[in-house]
């Protein structure tokens, strides 16, 4: 694993999911790294509880985040809240991946805000009915990304680089560090 060293602020962008958490770490408006970190359920397969199975993905979930903030030497963290919940499975995968986020921000202070995907549409494309294509588009046309053509990829990359351009119209601090 290489170190990169930079003088310049790290943000990393996130879409956050326990599934298929999408990133994006830049410098300035320049795209350095982008990602996804998938964690599967496979609690049958081992005969363990559900609840043991999270715990084991949630770690996995933190080994992979940790590991993206020490080599890209992030300073800064952007994040698209997680919203509504159709069930409490769901329910329990948005705490899980709030406190991971706020774990870092607390334990590294490392500064954290966060956007609702209304709020990321909003900014990128005017409204709030936004397909992903739509998304996606439109931020091939805002940062030169490095698609992979794997549909899940693709969006939670452009949904976290959403997330980024949001924060860099919205937040005093994101428009301060990039000037």
């Amino acid at each position: 694993m290489k170190r990169t060293t930079s003088t310049k602020p790290r943000i990393l962008a996130c879409d956050p999911s326990l599934t298929a958490w999408g990133w994006a770490v830049l410098e300035e408006h320049l795209v350095v790294a982008t990602g996804v970190i998938t964690t599967k359920p496979n609690a049958k397969k081992r005969r363990i509880r559900e609840g043991d199975d999270r715990v084991r993905r949630t770690q996995e979930l933190l080994r992979e985040l940790d590991s993206i903030i020490r080599r890209y030497q992030v300073t800064y963290i952007v994040a698209e809240l997680p919203h509504g919940s159709q069930n409490a499975r769901a329910a329990i995968m948005m705490g899980i991946v709030t406190g991971a986020l706020e774990g870092f921000n607390v334990l590294r202070n490392i500064p954290l805000e966060w956007y609702s995907e209304n709020d990321a549409k909003k900014a990128l494309l005017g409204h709030i009915s936004a397909s992903k294509k739509e998304v996606i588009d439109s931020i091939d046309s805002l940062y030169e990304v490095p698609w992979t053509d794997v549909k899940y990829v693709d969006e939670a990359v452009a949904d976290a680089l959403a997330i980024y351009y949001c924060a860099e119209c919205n937040s005093p601090t994101i428009k301060f560090m990039t000037q």
